[in-house]
């Protein structure tokens, strides 16, 4: 029965499984084009702990069926972004995230984004933990595909809105810092043409289950992570500066859920009924 359960979740017609087609894709592109230095047994342990780890949450903590779609979303995002000295350590990493879920919850929704959330602890606990922006590289062609298909996630998820907010905040800065220090226009040209912008955009900052409820405290949010994470990167010189800008932010949903009620209290975003107000 528990098997036939986990299938009808897999086989419903769920934003979910655009999202892990997407990032599937896009790690077998990077792993035999673009040349990740991802392993296929790092890549394997990943994926298994974050299932692990939500099984046995789900058993034990909130008496839930074990539901694969979102720790298989959390582990393809660490599997595109993390890299570390160790393979233990991606696994903690993916243990974090998803435990993170079960644990580190208000108002009946959790607080970070999994991947998010283990990207940063990793990366402010340890120095054998980093990210790798540049391997991306920065081919039109390649952005291009990226931004579609993550087009095609947000069709479904129903979150453009904070995904627009935030690019456009986010490229105003940029454009706007060029302009104050002289620089040449292809400098934010350049700075715009990243895999993991695109990456964190429409896969991490769009979570639906991290986000505010209300449209006008997503703008807000989209614009605050934004500002933050150029303040991180052009004033402290922190490559990392999304991430953190995220992990900081998203600890400030709760208040801004506050402020910016929804309409009808009862309707909140489930993935089998998406719901924008």
């Amino acid at each position: 029965m528990a098997h036939v359960s986990v299938m009808a979740r897999v086989s419903v017609a769920d934003a979910r499984n655009w999202q892990i087609f997407s990032l599937a894709l896009l790690l077998t592109y990077g792993v035999s084009v673009l040349g990740f230095d991802q392993t296929l047994f790092n890549a394997f342990l990943i994926i298994a702990t974050a299932l692990a780890t939500q099984w046995l949450c789900s058993r034990t903590l909130s008496g839930r069926d074990f539901d694969p779609l979102s720790p298989l979303i959390t582990a393809l995002s660490l599997c595109l972004l993390l890299r570390a000295s160790s393979a233990a350590l991606l696994a903690l990493a993916a243990l974090i995230g998803v435990g993170s879920k079960f644990v580190l919850r208000f108002g009946g929704k959790h607080i970070f984004n999994p991947a998010n959330f283990a990207i940063a602890v990793l990366l402010l606990s340890t120095d054998a933990a980093w990210i790798s922006p540049a391997q991306w590289g920065s081919r039109t062609w390649a952005a291009f595909l990226f931004l579609c298909l993550a087009a095609l996630v947000l069709s479904r998820a129903q979150r453009g809105d904070i995904a627009i907010a935030f690019l456009g905040t986010y490229i105003g800065i940029l454009f706007a810092r060029a302009f104050y220090l002289g620089d040449p226009l292809a400098i934010p040209m350049k700075q715009m043409q990243s895999g993991a912008l695109l990456l964190f955009t429409f896969f991490m900052i769009t979570d639906p289950k991290t986000t505010p409820d209300r449209r006008c405290g997503r703008l807000v949010f989209a614009a605050l992570v934004a500002a933050l994470a150029a303040y991180l990167q052009y004033v402290y010189f922190m490559p990392q500066g999304l991430i953190y800008a995220l992990f900081f932010a998203s600890a400030l949903v709760p208040l801004l859920d506050r402020l910016f009620p929804r309409d009808r209290p009862e309707v909140r975003f489930t993935w089998s009924r998406p719901v924008l107000n």
